[in-house]
């Protein structure tokens, strides 16, 4: 845990240290430790679908998690078989993790979009033994549950339907008091499947220990969080990295209450009627999220939300939302960077340190971050290469799931490469480019799209926009903008023009957008980030019509 009081973000730096225990359990940490100093400790508040909200406290965290643990064990799951997790954010969400640390098991955590396909590729390859999930889920499985031959036994907690048990009944039936497993803090604790932006998804197996190598990264991402009277609630999934390692682990690691809501679709009106409603302090907001509540005029006149925090990452925010965000919540957003291989390693905090035009923040105090070339050579300030963090860390992945390969590409050296391409300056504050694939090269100038992207988002007539290059036989690529307008607003091409100029004059004129596409929508993983592999595709298909 960072000090409460620093003199200075290069005070902490030096002043850090990692207190890793050799023997560590998540499950016990988050749930266990807290029900036994305080059972009645405030631990979840869950919205419902009608606004109604229920209380759960650390002791009844513990008591559910215990049954379902049993449960488990009743059905044969033994320490190191895998559990999957296809939920929104719900109570029984956050007990099946922790039922499945505590039994030793290694968690899986599902988004309820995914199809039937993706379900079945990442169920095959982890080879789950058990899934927990709704009816919805569970009609998915049913569909492909002869091509999985490992999955033994599936729970739904809204009811029992063909081929799935009733969760609660069947938990219910067991005793609540349970011996965890003692597990070291490198056992295997959880495998995350990258978002796949390119190629097949990879499974991050993560040990337990990941939990403790994110909180530096979220506390200092949320001005030294945990203070008195601090509450978190983000509406990103708990299935992935960025909800249940960004906030709900850590947040109950520390003893902390969480507001938990499933958007049946995500409204930024709504959202900051929750804030205001929960009284929420801090939030981690993914991108997405931020730019669609952009949208709403002068929210804080229509609600009485109060901050302390706002975090965010996933990609560059750029200064025309950090702006939006000062007039809105009264602080500025703090940026945070990591993937789900090794996440939270780099923040901003604006408590400790001043914000950096275009940068994404400095190294998290407890890893080595640096700017290397293909060899692995540490660069100068100012050079662009690959964004790297030195190993070990305990933040870092363990390998990935059943790919050797991939896990062995991913090192050069000591250091983990992150895909990413940027800089560092003289200051240690690491400029976001792009991915090292999202990079446009063109006429010899290499681009990324972030800073094109935040120029044409500052245009009033844009609601979302993704920037990708497209094949050009002189220049090699283009840039090329795909823009969702304004609700109500109408493409042409004057617009199109206006919006170039816009760029040219406040950017430059090899980086202004050659070609505009308007869409209805961006093609989007299911944590919200643009899928430019997909979306290049598109381009390619509009471009010959």
């Amino acid at each position: 845990m960072l000090p409460l009081k620093p003199v200075s973000y290069d005070d902490i730096r030096q002043r850090f240290s990692w207190d890793i225990p050799s023997r560590y359990n998540i499950g016990v940490d988050v749930c266990d430790k807290w029900a036994q100093q305080d059972a009645g400790r405030l631990a979840l508040i869950h919205v419902g679908h009608d606004g109604a909200a229920r209380n759960y406290s650390f002791g009844e965290l513990l008591e559910m998690s215990n049954r379902v643990g049993n449960l488990l064990l009743d059905h044969g799951i033994e320490p190191g078989d895998r559990v999957g997790i296809l939920l929104p954010q719900a109570p029984e969400t956050a007990m099946s993790h922790i039922a499945a640390y505590k039994t030793g098991c290694i968690a899986i955590p599902l988004f309820t979009l995914f199809g039937v396909e993706a379900l079945q590729y990442r169920l095959s390859d982890s080879g789950a033994r058990v899934v927990v999930t709704n009816t919805e889920g569970a009609a998915k499985l049913a569909q492909i549950r002869d091509q999985l031959p490992n999955l033994q036994v599936v729970f739904t907690i809204d009811g029992a339907c063909d081929g799935a048990l009733d969760l609660h009944r069947e938990a219910a039936r067991h005793s609540s008091d349970l011996t965890p497993v003692d597990t070291s803090a490198d056992d295997p604790a959880v495998i995350i499947y990258t978002s796949g932006t390119t190629g097949q998804p990879k499974g991050a197996l993560h040990a337990h220990r990941v939990l403790l190598g994110h909180l530096p990264g979220v506390e200092i991402s949320h001005n030294l969080f945990p203070l008195e009277g601090d509450r978190m609630w983000t509406p990103a999934d708990w299935a992935w990295i960025g909800g249940l390692f960004d906030v709900l682990m850590p947040a109950w690691h520390h003893g902390i209450t969480v507001v938990a809501h499933r958007f049946a679709k995500f409204t930024p009106e709504a959202a900051f009627q929750l804030m205001q409603d929960h009284g929420v302090r801090n939030t981690f907001l993914p991108p997405t999220a931020l730019k669609m509540m952009r949208t709403v005029a002068e929210p804080e006149k229509r609600w009485n939300y109060r901050l302390r925090s706002v975090a965010s990452g996933g990609e560059s925010l750029g200064m025309e939302l950090l702006d939006w965000g000062r007039r809105t919540f009264g602080l500025t957003i703090n940026e945070f960077y990591g993937q789900t291989e090794c996440n939270m390693t780099v923040s901003s905090c604006a408590d400790l340190m001043p914000v950096s035009p275009g940068a994404i923040g400095r190294p998290v105090p407890g890893h080595d971050v640096a700017i290397i070339d293909e060899s692995g050579t540490v660069l100068a300030a100012g050079e662009t290469g690959n964004i790297a963090v030195r190993s070990p860390d305990p933040v870092m992945f363990l390998q990935y799931w059943n790919n050797t390969n991939a896990t062995r590409e991913k090192y050069i050296g000591d250091w983990l490469v992150t895909g990413d391409t940027g800089s560092m300056d003289g200051d240690g504050y690491i400029h976001f480019l792009g991915r090292n694939d999202d990079v446009i090269t063109s006429a010899g100038y290499r681009i990324g799209p972030g800073e094109i992207e935040d120029c044409i988002l500052q245009h009033p007539s844009v609601k979302m926009v993704a920037v990708v290059g497209a094949s050009d036989p002189q220049r090699t690529e283009v840039v090329t903008a795909v823009i969702v307008l304004q609700d109500n607003l109408e493409p042409g091409e004057s617009l199109k023009r206006e919006i170039q100029e816009h760029v040219k004059i406040r950017l430059a004129a090899h980086e202004y957008p050659r070609e505009i596409f308007f869409v209805t929508e961006l093609p989007m993983t299911t944590t919200g980030k643009v899928i430019r592999r997909e979306l290049r595709k598109q381009v390619e298909v509009w471009r010959q019509k």
